[in-house]
């Protein structure tokens, strides 16, 4: 899962007051309990990952079929965005869900989830990312396998990791039940995939090409390893991800052009 430079701050107050409409505070419409406890499952009192603490899964509690309302992955599903940062050529992504699985070191089944990065019909990194969903709804991410390409080949596979290899932990993605202020571990690996996130609101607007999404949950996401490096991404169910815009030392947009459906 490999973050991607996006917008500042301020940027973020001006978009969501001009082009969703709304309060430029996104977590202002947004009522937390007094009782809510960020980083917990909702109703269950057990706590989302945090940090690189262990978490000890259990395989028979997971499943493939990964129906989550705001991450669905069908078999079949395709999803193509664009990206654009800094006045560079667009990069087109491609994410695909397969059917096929990986079984992880940690015992949990995976589903494979191919991210292809391009520009000009070129590979620039391709990634298959591993998936599986709790039977509470939460849907982890187990690692990815990731390479990243130089005139034609390979050049680097940093940044692949696996579950219960070499220290690496399994993280949540998204929450069965998301609520403002949630905060969680998304991935664990010392040193080289530590990224994070926090729910900020479930009632944002989003316009891509793809379409108008009325009413979308929207986090932040966080990497500790680059701490001037945050995303936040905004989520249709139904969908999964259709907006990404947050900063790296410069401006950066991901928007979704088309969704097909799979199943």
């Amino acid at each position: 899962m490999n973050a991607k430079a996006l917008l500042p701050a301020a940027f973020l107050a001006a978009f969501a007051l001009a082009a969703c409409g709304e309060s430029a505070d996104p977590a202002s419409n947004q009522a937390t309990s007094s009782t809510e406890v960020p980083g917990t499952v909702p109703g269950t009192g057990t706590e989302l990952p945090q940090g690189s603490e262990p978490s000890d899964l259990d395989p028979s509690e997971f499943t493939t079929a990964i129906d989550n309302p705001y991450l669905p992955f069908a078999v079949g599903s395709r999803w193509v965005y664009t990206e654009t940062e800094n006045g560079e050529p667009a990069q087109k992504v491609v994410v695909e869900v397969s059917g096929k699985t990986k079984m992880i070191a940690n015992g949990v089944e995976a589903l494979v989830v191919r991210d292809t990065v391009t520009v000009g019909g070129e590979p620039v990194e391709v990634t298959d990312d591993w998936y599986a969903q709790d039977s509470d709804g939460n849907v982890w991410y187990l690692g990815e396998d990731t390479a990243e390409y130089e005139d034609g080949k390979v050049a680097t596979r940093a940044g692949s990791f696996e579950a219960g290899v070499d220290g690496a932990e399994a993280g949540i993605v998204m929450p069965a039940d998301p609520r403002v202020g949630m905060a969680y571990r998304q991935e664990y690996y010392e040193g080289e995939a530590e990224d994070r996130a926090e729910v900020l609101s479930l009632d944002e607007k989003a316009e891509v090409p793809a379409g108008y999404y009325p009413k979308t949950l929207m986090t932040k996401d966080l990497v500790p390893l680059e701490p001037k490096v945050s995303e936040h991404k905004f989520y249709a169910q139904g969908v999964g991800l259709v907006l990404a815009i947050g900063h790296s030392g410069g401006a950066g947009r991901e928007e979704l052009i088309s969704f097909t459906p799979g199943g």
